[in-house]
C-alpha cells in the first residue's frame, strides 16, 4: 500500500496525480496496471475527529497551569 499526500495536477482538462517511480517498483506496479485509489480532501473532517477536537480542548484546559509549567522547562 502506498499511503501519500498529493498535490493535483493539470493534465488537459482533468486532474491527476502522480505515484513516484521508487513506489512503483517497490510494490510491482507497472504501466497499465490497475490500481485502487481512494480520494479525501485533507481538510474534510470526519465526525469522529471533532469528538477528539472537543475532548482535547478539555483536556488542554483542565491541565492549562501544568501545561503552562511544563511549557517553561
Amino acid at each position: 500500500m502506498i499511503k501519500s499526500t498529493q498535490k493535483i495536477i493539470k493534465i488537459g482538462t482533468s486532474g491527476g496525480v502522480t505515484i513516484p517511480a521508487k513506489e512503483l517498483k517497490r510494490q510491482n506496479i507497472n504501466f497499465g496496471d490497475e490500481v485502487e485509489v481512494i480520494v479525501r480532501p485533507l481538510n474534510s473532517i470526519n465526525p469522529n475527529d471533532q469528538e477528539v477536537i472537543d475532548a482535547a480542548k478539555g483536556i488542554l484546559n483542565k491541565y492549562r497551569s501544568d501545561f503552562d509549567n511544563l511549557s517553561k522547562r
